[in-house]
């Protein structure tokens, strides 16, 4: 291929590039953009990144709550819970089917009602 040939679009999916004073506009943006830093800063900025977010673990670290008793406390513990649980659970599920049953005769009123309405005559 000759390097004076003129360019060839692949496909016409295919964006067209930038022309270069676009592409010129774009570099100068991304040298003003603060969150582009030149090469030598990288190592720096990754440096003070790599800080705060030691610094944010270690807050959210203190933060949690001290496990008291030690793991067979805890395990005792998730136990208790997975009962109050299943517990909870079972009572939902109690309300749920009720909430059903409900709903079944709800409905078989309001279809009772709209074939008592449709079979209606108007008074003469």
């Amino acid at each position: 291929m000759a390097e004076d040939a003129p360019p060839v679009q692949l496909s016409p999916n295919y964006p067209e590039p930038p022309p270069a004073a676009a592409a010129a506009a774009a570099a100068a943006a991304a040298a003003d953009d603060p969150t582009t830093t030149a090469f030598p800063e990288q190592p720096k900025q990754l440096s003070a990144d790599l800080v705060k977010a030691a610094k944010q673990f270690d807050a959210l670290v203190a933060a949690l709550p001290l496990s008291e008793g030690g793991e067979e406390a805890q395990l005792k513990r998730i136990a208790e819970l997975q009962v109050e649980n299943d517990l909870i659970g079972q009572e939902l599920q109690k309300q749920l089917e009720a909430a059903e049953k409900e709903l079944k005769q709800v409905q078989e009123l309001f279809g009772q009602a709209a074939d008592n309405c449709l079979n209606m005559k108007k008074p003469e």
